[in-house]
């Protein structure tokens, strides 16, 4: 978006010099390493989330760039405080949440409190699916607000041919290789999948690749029980960006079995890549992704369904082709061109 953005109007980043407290943070490091290839962004980490003195520091600093325009990324109600701040005190007169979440996945009674105080400090909002629309509009009746669809990741590179992939993540040749990609975390269903691996023959092979937020027992003694676990590949630990086009050139479907979902990033990355899903009928990644014809969407939390699309994504005639075509065609609709454009119109609207 900084990059898109940035062919047209000046703009600036700011960021976190601190997300969360090591104590609260569920994953192994909240920092880019310095061996990871990252697309290198310039922008200034100034906000700290534990110490209020620097939400303060980041709206002077803003203040003093004299911005038209304030876009403000949110995901999640640990962030409002700050970021409620830093609204109130930029002096911009457009001040704009682009909203991920506006309800965490995993709730808290505190959650929707200080999301709305964050909202309230804004004079518009972006969302990207209908479900976060609606959980806006019940906290903000009356806030403006523009829905553009997730545009595709585009920044992990070329996708690369199958075996060179699987040669380099030291995988044999052969078995369709079932993709799931991400932070491991509850809601996202890796259990489910798991049990639906548990019907699948010799043909499939599972690669789990992600760091788990939180303990990952639970994902291990279900492998422990199944009848292919030498056919599931783990990679849990952080994924470097450009370590990410192996395992999407590897793959030949991504599963996403989320049990509640909004819009999802990891479709956006398989889009990118050409490679169609298999997930769930929650929030609105399901219904996106079956309107649009780009993979199968089935029931949340039913391992038999997951298996039955799995299987019919392979085996009925017609199915890749055809979730292929439909892919190709998203990939000229979700594009950071089309999206900066509605944002910004949305901007000059206010």
């Amino acid at each position: 978006m900084l990059e898109e953005l940035g062919k047209s109007h000046t703009v600036k980043a700011f960021t976190y010099s601190r997300q969360y407290p090591s104590l609260l943070f569920p994953g192994k490091t909240q920092y880019v390493g310095p061996d990871d290839e990252a697309v290198k962004v310039d922008a200034e980490p100034v906000v700290d989330t534990v110490n209020p003195f620097s939400w303060r520091k980041a709206a002077r600093k803003i203040r003093a760039w004299k911005p038209d325009v304030v876009i403000l990324r949110y995901w999640m109600s640990w962030f409002a405080p700050a970021l409620g701040v830093i609204a109130r005190h930029c002096g911009c007169p457009k001040v704009i949440a682009l909203i991920d979440n506006a309800l965490p996945h995993e709730r808290h009674f505190f959650d929707r409190p200080l999301a709305k105080w964050f909202f309230e400090a804004c004079n518009g909002f972006i969302t990207m699916s209908p479900s976060v629309s609606a959980e806006l509009q019940d906290m903000v009746p009356d806030g403006r607000f523009d829905e553009i669809p997730h545009p595709l990741y585009t920044h992990f590179g070329s996708k690369i041919p199958k075996e060179e992939a699987e040669d380099r993540l030291g995988l044999s040749h052969g078995p369709r290789n079932l993709l799931f990609f991400g932070l491991i975390r509850d809601y996202k269903g890796l259990d489910v999948l798991l049990e639906a691996f548990r019907g699948l023959d010799e043909r499939y092979r599972l690669i789990i690749a992600g760091e788990p937020y939180g303990s990952f027992d639970k994902y291990e003694a279900i492998i422990r029980t199944l009848p292919g676990k030498d056919r599931i590949v783990l990679h849990t630990d952080y994924i470097k960006d450009s370590d990410v086009k192996k395992f999407f050139s590897a793959a030949d479907l991504v599963v996403l079995p989320y049990k509640s979902a909004t819009q999802s990033g990891i479709a956006a990355i398989s889009y990118h890549f050409d490679i169609p899903l298999v997930t769930t009928l929650t929030g609105s990644i399901g219904c996106a992704v079956q309107e649009a014809g780009t993979g199968i969407a089935v029931p949340p939390g039913d391992p038999a369904a997951v298996a039955g699309a799995i299987e019919r994504y392979f085996n009925e005639e017609g199915v890749a082709d055809s979730c292929r075509a439909a892919i190709a065609a998203e990939k000229e609709r979700l594009s950071w061109k089309n999206f900066c454009n509605a944002l910004v119109d949305f901007a000059e609207s206010i």
